[in-house]
């Protein structure tokens, strides 16, 4: 599901993924093998947007916010909105939480996607 993504995107969406982040690195590290059967992309157009990570089959988005995002709230709020508008579930982690709590992320990713959990935070 790319809801309309042009061109432009597929081309910035590839540029992204030959230059992840550290964390983007370490979170596909372990999205990538599948946990629980869930297939994620990194780095997928969807709509005016590029999401971090993707699976379809859960319809769930999962964005990583570095330090610009602090003063991009009301950006990232109505971006989640519009993405929950198409049935999509969003979680976010900053940097900080991979960097200093991946183990419960991890944790909480599995418990979604099992469906014990529920969204938004840790």
């Amino acid at each position: 599901m790319h809801a309309g993504a042009k061109a432009d995107k597929f081309a910035y969406a590839d540029l992204l993924r030959r230059t992840q982040t550290p964390q983007e690195e370490k979170l596909w590290e372990f999205l990538k093998v599948k946990p629980h059967g869930f297939k994620f992309r990194r780095q997928h157009p969807f709509n005016d947007y590029i999401l971090d990570f993707y699976c379809h089959q859960a319809k769930f988005v999962i964005e990583l916010d570095g330090k610009q995002h602090k003063s991009n709230l009301e950006y990232d709020n109505d971006r989640t909105s519009i993405l929950e508008s198409y049935g999509l579930k969003v979680i976010r982690f900053d940097n900080q939480e991979i960097d200093n709590n991946f183990s419960k992320i991890t944790e909480k990713l599995i418990k979604i996607l099992k469906g014990v959990d529920n969204f938004p935070s840790l």
